[in-house]
């Protein structure tokens, strides 16, 4: 028998100040990466899935962006600086 599925892990890669399209209020944006791997006998061997999202804190607002996308508002947030992959903190989502 072998066993095998998907494991999904969202990193939240920044916290941004941008005018929401859906509600037009300036307002704290999340920057997430949303990684999916597939898993052999519960163990995570390679990731097939990478999203990368802007999420509204005023109204909850989601909206997908490019990986080229993330990367400027990433960039634009801290200034120039990159963080590794040290800097990003996974939890797992239920």
């Amino acid at each position: 028998m072998i066993i095998f599925g998907t494991k999904g892990y969202l990193y939240q890669l920044a916290i941004l100040t941008l005018v929401c399209a859906r509600c037009g209020n300036p307002a704290a944006h999340t920057l997430r990466k949303r990684v999916t791997k597939f898993t052999l006998f519960f163990v995570p061997l390679f990731p097939f899935s990478t999203k990368y999202t802007t999420q509204c804190t005023f109204c909850g607002a989601e909206q997908q962006v490019t990986r080229e996308q993330a990367e400027q508002l990433q960039a634009q947030e801290t200034g120039g600086r990159a963080y590794g992959p040290a800097g990003q903190q996974p939890y797992q989502r239920p």
